[in-house]
């Protein structure tokens, strides 16, 4: 009789650590395939895991032989792609501890992460960011060395330990605890400053054993027979945690960016098994529809029925034979979907954001299921999941095994588990914030159906950020977190008292009175309210124009990494450009309620009666900027005279 499989979450617990993984799997089969690599072309060949290893063992002795130590700080700044997975997993067998960073990121948060983090190396991918690791490596003093992985790519980071002996990197190994920080996190905010979330080996681990018991259940393992293309990016805790799944599963991996790329990489991996966030099936969407619209009316109206059909299909309880019969008649238009996603995708599985509910279940009732899952940096990427035969559209799933979960009564996502984070790196009053009795506070509001599954509707702050009005919710069957106590500015220092009068008569003149202090410098209208709209957290650079206006208004730009986040938060897809965005109406009314707030601090004549948002800063290339920083007033008026001529043209119009 055979016997039952252990469950992935078993087997994640009797790991000592993320490099265990790897080495456990190679150790089984080294000439099985576990990873695919994409080149140029965009064509893949298939990895084993003896050549991973090995890999894996000499990029571990490079980064021992330049002198990184056990829980020393590796910068990983790279895209999705092969040579990722093969730092971080080096990383993880010398024990020092990952700190990705997205390749977008701007210089500005590069900084900030290399600041607050002290790393020991640093990997890039291009130059893109090598310039501000150079300016910064005298701030930097633990900074041993920095490599680009478009140099010499592997081959530089292996070269430093290529004559030391491989025992070196097996007793780090056995050094390693399910304790010990893997990762170090600075998710994409609009706070400042960004703090970095410590996630260790036990805590990505737990998230990715809950997650392959509850997507590929033990029955529906077998080994070598699915392939995982991920989309997400590694940069975020979500795409690790998939990847650890993916590895911890037995499946095959391949991982892709997003873009332009990204359906022709899809189609020539042909994965059973797809990782991708909501833009990636949307995009699947639109596309199709659009080639349905360039073939005439009646093609895109056959797309349209064949919706909502599919839409009908899987949300009605019972399937019965009409219904499958009418949706056969739209097989055609249903492989085409599947076409595009490679044709033998047998589960898709949405995280990075929520996918809406009509597209959820027009995958699902085409004949692709796709099963949603939630988590955020502090919780090991995953807390929640929908599965095989327990699946709601539109939802975020059930808690995964080990989880607990409730919703406050503010209607605030409270979680407590094995993948939830010990705290923020050097800022432990900040971690303790983030939880309440025990609970880690998400940040995000939610709501619970009678089976327990989730639905996110919106964040609510940021993470670890006290809530405006008073404290924090509390957990429901806990008494209400009380109001901190408001925080009173210092009184202002009183005069000292008289001298006693001396009972002598007076033989000495009274002291003469002191010198009256200087009035206070007269404040600039135009400067304050500069400065209080930079002080928003979407907003990069402001230039206010009032003399001979009748009015005062401002071109305001934005923040690019901010930007982005506010994308992904706010579910809008990648496909709309930055000035797609910078115009989008809720955008324009964050910023609104900025200018609002700037406004009640000068006085009525100085307030900003309208302004224009642009997606892109002003930097010194474009002869806008100093090199203090400082904008070039004159220069900026003349580049945008037209959208400031029309921010009056289109006052009068509205007065008209």
């Amino acid at each position: 009789m055979a016997q039952p499989r252990s469950t992935a979450t078993a087997r994640a617990r009797e790991l000592a650590g993320l490099a265990d993984l790897a080495y456990r799997t190679g150790g089984a089969d080294s000439r099985a395939e576990v990873f695919a690599r994409a080149d140029t072309d965009g064509d893949w060949s298939r990895v084993t895991a003896g050549d991973f290893l090995t890999e894996v063992g000499a990029v571990a002795k490079g980064l021992i032989g330049v002198g990184v130590g056990a829980g020393d700080r590796v910068v990983l700044s790279c895209g999705n792609r092969y040579e990722w997975i093969v730092v971080a997993f080096a990383v993880w067998a010398a024990r020092a501890v990952l700190v990705p960073v997205a390749p977008q990121a701007s210089p500005a948060r590069l900084a900030r992460v290399l600041r607050d983090c002290a790393p020991a190396a640093v990997v890039v991918e291009d130059g893109r960011h090598a310039g501000v690791v150079s300016a910064l490596s005298p701030e930097l003093t633990e900074l041993a060395r920095t490599w680009r992985l478009d140099e010499d790519g592997l081959a530089a980071m292996a070269r430093p330990g290529a004559y030391m002996d491989s025992s070196a990197v097996r007793f780090r190994r056995e050094e390693s605890g399910r304790d010990d920080p893997a990762v170090l996190s600075y998710p994409m905010s609009t706070r400042r400053p960004v703090r970095g979330a410590v996630l260790t080996h036990g805590n990505l681990l737990a998230a990715a054993g809950g997650l392959v018991d509850r997507l590929l259940p033990a029955e529906e393992r077998e080994p070598g027979r699915d392939s995982a293309l991920i989309g997400l990016p590694l940069a975020e805790v979500s795409g690790q945690a998939a990847l650890v799944a993916c590895v911890l599963g037995g499946v095959r991996v391949g991982v892709t960016p997003s873009g332009a790329q990204w359906p022709r990489r899809v189609r020539a991996f042909r994965p059973t098994v797809l990782v991708c966030g909501p833009d990636g099936l949307t995009a699947v969407y639109e596309r199709e529809k659009a080639r349905a619209r360039e073939a005439g009316w009646d093609h895109l109206n056959a797309f349209n029925a064949a919706t909502d059909l599919a839409v009908d299909f899987d949300r009605s309880p019972r399937k019965g034979a009409w219904r499958r019969v009418s949706r056969a008649m739209y097989e055609w238009m249903y492989g085409r979907v599947r076409d595009a996603l490679g044709g033998r995708v047998r589960l898709a599985v949405c995280a990075g954001g929520r996918l809406d509910e009509h597209m959820d279940s027009f995958f699902t009732g085409s004949g692709l299921p796709v099963f949603q899952v939630f988590g955020t940096a502090e919780s090991g990427g995953a807390f929640t999941a929908n599965g095989p035969g327990e699946r709601r559209a539109g939802t975020c799933g059930r808690p995964l095994p080990g989880v607990e979960m409730r919703i406050a009564r503010d209607g605030e996502i409270y979680v407590r588990g094995p993948g939830v984070f010990p705290g923020y790196w050097g800022d432990p009053e900040a971690g303790a914030a983030a939880f309440h009795e025990g609970w880690l506070a998400t940040g995000f509001a939610g709501g619970m159906d009678g089976a327990g599954h989730l639905t996110v509707l919106a964040r609510v702050r940021a993470q670890a950020a006290p809530d405006p009005v008073g404290g924090r919710a509390a957990v429901p069957a806990a008494e209400p977190a009380r109001p901190a106590e408001p925080v009173r500015p210092p009184e202002p220092a009183r005069p000292a008292a008289e001298p006693a009068r001396s009972a002598a008569p007076p033989a000495e003149a009274p002291p003469a009175p002191a010198p009256a202090a200087p009035p206070p410098a007269p404040v600039d209208p135009v400067a304050e309210l500069e400065r209080r709209l930079r002080a928003h957290p979407l907003v990069s650079q402001v230039l206010v124009i009032g003399q001979g206006r009748p009015y005062a208004s401002a071109l305001i730009t934005l923040i690019a990494d901010q930007l982005e986040y506010w994308r992904l938060v706010n579910n809008r897809p990648l496909s709309l450009t930055r000035e797609e965005l910078a115009d989008d109406p809720d955008l324009l009314r964050e910023i609104q309620a900025g200018v609002r707030e700037a406004n009640a601090a000068v006085p009525p004549e100085w307030a900003v009666r309208a302004f224009h948002v642009l997606a892109e800063e002003f930097t010194p290339r474009s002869g806008l900027v100093l090199a203090t920083g400082e904008l070039r007033r004159d220069a900026v008026l003349r580049a945008f005279a037209e959208e400031i001529d029309g921010l009056y043209r289109m006052r009068e119009t509205q007065r008209d």
